[in-house]
């Protein structure tokens, strides 16, 4: 009789454990933390060719990349992001190199956003898009609408998002240049 009611005790509680609950255990395990990005346009592009689809950088542009790098020299980054144009690697490139972090590759038509979090949780990322492309990711980690495309002329804007514990808050800086020269 005692070694049936410890059997059934013992049913009672292996079964009282399921998936479910381990499920959801390791799903809030995969939230706990804190996700920095920082989102940037491409600097100046030369605009010299309307019909080159991927130009380099002008002068004023390959200034203004030096300027992120000394901008971000303080933070600790983890990985650099770029789309694979010439504009935006090389203005990835100046903190790509003063950090000394290999630049990833990112196609913002078919990045999932949640694997995108997966990936980078406990991190600090530097991501360099596009106009519209720089805005919709930050939108797509507050997970709502915020930020419009932005204006073309806009080299200068640094969108920082923290996701902490699985809640994100954005903050958008500008920064004019003086830029040196190269």
């Amino acid at each position: 009789m005692i070694r049936l009611k410890i059997a059934i005790v013992s049913i009672l509680l292996i079964s009282s454990f399921s998936c479910k609950k381990d499920k959801k255990t390791v799903e809030e395990i995969s939230e706990v933390g804190v996700s920095t990005f920082y989102l940037i346009r491409h600097a100046e592009k030369d605009r010299s060719d309307p019909d080159n689809s991927d130009p380099e950088l002008n002068q004023d542009g390959m200034g203004r990349a030096m300027h992120w790098a000394e901008i971000l020299k303080d933070v600790p980054l983890d990985v650099i992001y770029s789309t694979d144009y010439l504009r935006t690697s090389m203005t990835a490139r100046a903190t790509s190199t003063h950090q000394d972090i290999d630049i990833q590759y990112y196609d913002p038509r078919i990045l999932d956003i949640n694997e995108f979090k997966s990936l980078n949780l406990n991190k600090t990322a530097l991501v360099v898009g596009h106009s519209n492309t720089t805005p919709d990711l930050v939108n797509k980690l507050l997970g709502e609408e915020r930020y419009e495309a932005m204006d073309d002329t806009d080299n200068g804007s640094l969108f920082i998002v923290q996701i902490v514990n699985g809640n994100a808050t954005s903050q958008r800086l500008h920064f004019s240049c003086n830029c040196p020269k190269r």
